[in-house]
């Protein structure tokens, strides 16, 4: 059998973590990010990080642990307006960013991990988001090219996941996670449910083991909630 868990995310990672290396990682705001994970990257003290990401994470939590110890470089995101620091560092010069509309950031990830090395969009163009690329007509319509995203390592967070690198993700934790797991040269989940061999469903697996390299068990589940709305008691 092929076991692919480690100990904890400190023996996962020794040996990956290098500066200047691409990062891509999973979650939506505050929903299914690998949070395990995070902590032990900020603590390895790697430094001039590109990460692909959906969010910035928030100030203190998430990803902005790492942009609050000034180890990201650069980002390739879509929604970053919850985190005061990335505002800060982008607004000084800081921290390089490269925005992406949501689909097309998926898109992207999906099409590094299928070995598609591009795709044309029709989101984009004619806006500032389409300078210095192709652009071609399609159906009468503009449409932008967009280049895949492959990382050097990807980190995700599912709810049940078996040695071989099975996944199952809960819900709306699912999110970017599944695209995230497939595009990098090495991936590695954490998961809140480690099982035995057999015990997921094969119809219900959502990432096959072949994309994950090495499980770990998340010891942090915070579970943040971004922005709690409540209603107001009825008198």
């Amino acid at each position: 059998m092929v076991d692919k868990v480690y100990a904890g995310a400190v023996e996962a990672l020794t040996g990956v973590l290098r500066d200047g290396m691409t990062i891509a990682a999973g979650g939506f705001g505050l929903c299914g990010i690998p949070e395990t994970l995070i902590a032990a990257i900020r603590d390895s003290g790697v430094r001039e990080l590109t990460l692909l990401s959906n969010n910035a994470g928030v100030d203190g939590f998430g990803l902005g642990l790492l942009l609050e110890n000034r180890q990201v470089r650069r980002m390739v995101s879509s929604y970053v307006g919850e985190n005061k620091e990335f505002e800060r560092q982008y607004l000084a010069g800081e921290l390089d960013i490269e925005f992406n509309p949501q689909g097309t950031l998926a898109e992207r990830l999906r099409a590094g991990g299928a070995g598609i090395a591009g795709f044309f969009t029709r989101t984009g163009a004619g806006t500032s988001l389409a300078q210095g690329k192709e652009v071609r007509d399609f159906a009468g319509q503009p449409h932008v090219f967009e280049t895949a995203l492959v990382a050097d390592l990807a980190i995700v967070k599912a709810w049940r996941g078996d040695p071989f690198g099975n996944l199952v993700y809960r819900k709306s934790a699912r999110n970017f996670n599944p695209m995230v797991a497939t595009c990098a040269r090495l991936t590695i989940a954490e998961v809140e449910q480690i099982v035995g061999p057999g015990e997921l469903d094969p119809d219900h697996i959502h990432t096959p083991g072949i994309f994950v390299q090495r499980v770990i068990r998340a010891v942090a589940n915070e579970k943040r909630i971004e922005q709690r709305t409540i209603r107001e008691a009825v008198a």
